[in-house]
């Protein structure tokens, strides 16, 4: 199949709705395999479909390449010498080819009506025959053309595949052969002349010298189709090889069901917004059908580009599992040096996220806790809802957590913490724990008990970063004061 010219491959998203995970895992074998053997990645848009296509989502496309950090060699904002790489902007090299692949019988006019083909489908459906096009209008003499074309007919382009089976060496599946009855003459150009997926995908494969192909699982059919096209494509001229395919397993999601764009779990904004390190969703797509080793599942971007190879990719479908890519998530923000967390976070210690006026911020205290915040985060998302009990000027009223803590006689646990905690030295969390644990043992309650109702008085949740360090940031005064709502709230 394809020769030995250095590696190019294509990623070639269309530009419709958000992106989602599994075309970020698509784009991330494509790019990882691009960079492991020094190639080239050439970014394309396949934007033909008018009614679907956005320049909404063409621009988040590019963001979203931005932010999970994967460089390419050519394409949008980079240019290079097959351009354009938006396919709307090709449409003439399209009609030429068409026109070419017609005039020398790889292609003809079809005028079958779509009443037609359904009927011919159905009947041959119920003769337990292959249901494909039946090649009606395979042979046409030009009178017959004539004459469909003077009852107002409308054509198609159809490509006539060979009558013999084709055989390929998929990169992932190994050897595959698909006969002629299970792959029929299938349509490049719509009756308004406008080129299909069919067509356009391997034409611009083929000018731009694409090496491999590698895509999802979903496109396996059509790869019989691609090849016999290129063939053809190499006798025109317009190609000098057949590249090598390699077609990725399906990602699934709930319930045993290919995970589909409609499925929440599925968008890569979702990852966004709550605040995934791309090093850490990289990670974990990664895992989607190949691994760095039997026993290692976490690794960097620059670990994956220098081990990937696509021989090792499993054909197998991988399941999506939320859990799991939380936990890597939570590992690679645990690996960054503090001042990266800190900066990773800002996004959501301000505006809109911040439940906080922008002047109660204080940095030094932020800086403070950090440290005690980055070992319990599972998404960045969560560092304001751990910290807000430090910006604001009460903290959160959350009546079920409060209904929670305040069992038994919260009252006396509080007021006897609070005389405790006056006479401890607040230089020391371990001085504010013993503090507490001395008010518990007055009162019969083990620490966990104990701590539980100064953590939401203090904090406003029963859950949060460890509560003496946390006490020690925000202060004597402000601590004591909070105790002393919590009391005047028990008290009404």
């Amino acid at each position: 199949m394809a020769n030995a010219t250095p590696v190019r491959v294509r990623f070639c998203p269309s530009p419709t709705g958000n992106p989602h995970v599994g075309l970020v895992r698509t784009a991330l074998f494509n790019w990882a395999f691009a960079r492991h053997h020094q190639g080239t990645l050439v970014f394309r848009i396949e934007d033909t479909d008018a009614a679907r296509d956005s320049e909404e989502s063409y621009n988040q496309l590019l963001d979203s390449m931005k932010w999970l950090g994967f460089d390419w060699d050519e394409g949008p904002e980079v240019g290079g010498p097959h351009a354009p790489y938006r396919q709307s902007q090709r449409m003439d090299l399209y009609k030429e080819v068409a026109d070419k692949l017609v005039a020398g019988g790889y292609a003809y006019p079809c005028y079958c009506t779509t009443e037609e083909l359904d009927a011919r489908r159905e009947a041959a459906r119920k003769a337990g025959k292959p249901s494909g096009y039946d090649g009606t209008c395979r042979s046409l003499s030009e009178e017959q053309k004539a004459a469909y074309e003077a009852e107002g007919r409308a054509s198609i382009i159809r490509f006539r595949m060979p009558d013999e089976p084709i055989t390929f060496t998929d990169l992932v599946r190994g050897e595959l052969t698909f006969t002629p009855d299970n792959v029929p003459d299938y349509g490049i150009v719509r009756a308004n002349g406008a080129p299909l997926y069919t067509l356009v995908n391997p034409v611009d494969d083929a000018l731009m010298d694409i090496t491999h192909v590698l895509r999802g699982e979903d496109l396996l059919s059509s790869t019989p189709r691609q090849i016999a096209l290129y063939k053809a494509l190499i006798e025109l001229g317009y190609a000098t090889f057949i590249p090598a395919f390699g077609h990725l397993p399906y990602v699934m999601g709930e319930g045993n069901k290919k995970l589909s764009k409609r499925d929440p779990q599925a968008s890569l904004n979702l990852y966004r917004e709550r605040g995934f390190l791309p090093e850490g969703l990289l990670n974990y797509l990664a895992l989607l059908g190949w691994s760095f080793s039997a026993d290692r599942d976490l690794f960097s971007v620059a670990e994956l580009v220098e081990k990937f190879d696509i021989a090792d990719v499993n054909a197998n479908p991988a399941r999506f599992d939320l859990k799991k890519a939380e936990a890597i998530n939570a590992d690679h923000i645990r690996q960054l040096d503090l001042p990266s967390f800190i900066a990773a976070c800002e996004p959501w210690l301000t505006a809109p996220h911040a439940n906080w006026a922008p002047e109660d911020f204080d940095q030094a205290a932020w800086e403070a806790i950090a440290p005690h915040a980055q070992t319990r985060l599972t998404v960045l998302s969560d560092i304001t809802a751990n910290v807000d009990f430090l910006f604001r000027k009460e903290p959160v009223e959350d009546e079920a957590s409060w209904t929670k803590a305040m069992k038994g006689d919260p009252v006396a646990l509080l007021t006897t913490a609070r005389a405790k905690l006056l006479d401890a030295d607040w230089s020391s969390a371990e001085s504010l724990k013993n503090a507490v644990l001395a008010a518990g043992e007055e009162h019969g309650l083990k620490l966990g008990k104990a701590q539980a109702p100064v953590r939401v008085a203090v904090t406003g949740r029963t859950v949060g970063l460890p509560l003496f360090e946390s006490l020690e940031i925000l202060g004597k005064d402000r601590t004591v004061s909070r105790i002393d709502a919590a009391l005047a709230k028990l008290a009404a």
